[in-house]
């Protein structure tokens, strides 16, 4: 018998057929997805062919391609030297406002964050106790003296009499005593006075300086006693303020030399990311010792304030001015490059070409160095693109700051392959088509 194919068998059968064609054609795509990238190599691999032909860099077939870079001019100034250090503001005076007499607290005359000046008032003590108290040391006063007028009318009759013998003199003594004595009673009594008048002035308390004054620590109707620790606000001295900061000790000698010459040191406070001023403002003085866990001197700046832009407590970067280099030449720092033995920069020559020059740089302000010797002023410097250069590189330069390259540059293309302007096109090089045929550049 024939043997009957089932119908199950018969389409996978036919399934298989139809796979095979996909299975070929992605094989045929990796292969071609792995050999493309590398056919540059296999064409150089020609025997007899030269690079040039293999490969052209640019567009057209060109030799050695250009490399767009930005520069930047050198250029003579003058250039700050900063002493740079953390620090904080500082007020010049700070007091806790507190009461120096018992009683209840019946008016608050304040509002929290406000302006004082010395003198305002601030709060007051119920007054009617020492008003009690002042009536009845002056009433007590009156008597005293009452009695001291009676003794001394005594004390005359009593030395006519002894004049007189009439009476003995030691009842006269005895009269000059009692005088003397009525007369201590009534300075007592005067002192108590002046004691409740005082008692009656501290109700009254009163702003011991000029500033801003802060939140408030006691309520109105509160009794508030002179031994308590809270105190009732606190005043802060704004303007001028103070800015405490360390620099290094070996910058003590340099800033000691100018503090000796009478010189007033300005010093500049920033805000934690360095980016925004705060003020300016002079130094004042600095301490009298090193601290010697972090090898840093404490210096101390007065600031006028007038914007109230610096707060204390505040966290700031200060910068002291020490001196200032005049006519330096000056490079942005992104031209400065750094090898094992030296600082270098590429300058641009007048080929459009670059080359290496080692420079000795000293100063860095910012963005900007000063360089000591190496240039002159003039003299361009890459400060964009240096990652593809090397010496004799030839380059398309655009200035920084401008839209188009400079002058001698400006027929070549800001493409790295473009041509510079003295070059001649050489003949078209073959390139490598599909299939292996030649194809030449327009």
């Amino acid at each position: 018998m024939v043997p009957v194919e089932s119908p199950t068998a018969s389409r996978l059968v036919a399934r298989k057929r139809k796979l095979w064609p996909w299975l070929v054609l992605i094989v045929l795509a990796a292969a071609a997805l792995w050999a493309w990238p590398r056919k540059d190599n296999w064409i150089r691999a020609v025997p007899g062919a030269s690079p040039a032909k293999a490969a052209p860099q640019g567009r057209g077939g060109s030799g050695p391609r250009l490399v767009p870079v930005v520069a930047s001019e050198v250029r003579r100034g003058d250039m700050p030297v900063y002493l740079d250090g953390l620090g904080s503001v500082t007020a010049f005076n700070t007091v806790t406002v507190r009461t120096r007499v018992d009683g209840e607290l019946v008016n608050v005359a304040f509002q929290e964050g406000d302006f004082v000046k010395q003198g305002d008032l601030l709060a007051e003590i119920d007054p009617r106790p020492f008003n009690v108290q002042l009536a009845l040391a002056e009433a007590q006063k009156a008597h005293d003296e009452a009695l001291l007028a009676n003794a001394r009318l005594d004390l005359e009759r009593y030395q006519t009499l002894v004049g007189q013998d009439a009476v003995p003199k030691q009842q006269l003594d005895t009269q000059v005593a009692l005088v003397a004595q009525y007369a201590a009673t009534v300075k007592a009594d005067q002192a108590q006075i002046d004691n409740v008048k005082l008692q009656l002035v501290y109700s009254r308390i009163v702003s011991p300086l000029t500033g801003r004054i802060g939140l408030r620590l006691v309520d109105r109707g509160n009794i508030v006693h002179a031994t308590d620790t809270g105190g009732l606000a606190v005043v802060t001295q704004l303007q001028p303020i103070a800015v405490l900061f360390n620099i290094a000790e070996d910058s003590l000698p340099a800033v000691n030399a100018k503090l000796r010459s009478g010189a007033k040191l300005p010093v500049i406070a920033y805000d934690r990311e360095l980016k925004r001023k705060l003020g300016a403002g002079t130094l004042l003085t600095l301490d009298n010792q090193i601290d010697q866990a972090s090898g840093t001197v404490r210096f101390k700046a007065v600031f006028e304030n007038a914007d109230l832009s610096l707060f204390p407590n505040q966290f700031v970067n200060a910068r002291l001015l020490i001196d200032t280099k005049h006519q330096s030449l000056i490079v942005p720092t992104a031209a400065v490059q750094h090898s094992p033995t030296s600082a270098f920069v590429y300058r641009v020559k007048q080929d459009n070409s670059v080359e290496v020059k080692n420079v000795a740089t000293s100063v860095t302000e910012g963005d900007e160095v000063a360089v000591d010797h190496g240039l002159d002023p003039g003299d361009l410097v890459v400060i964009d693109g240096i990652d593809k250069l090397e010496q004799g590189s030839k380059v398309v330069v655009r200035k920084a700051g401008a839209g188009s390259p400079l002058p001698g540059a400006a027929t070549a293309s800001a493409r790295p392959n473009a041509l510079p302007p003295d070059a001649t096109p050489p003949s078209a090089a073959p390139r490598a088509g599909r299939g292996g045929k030649g194809a030449t550049s327009p």
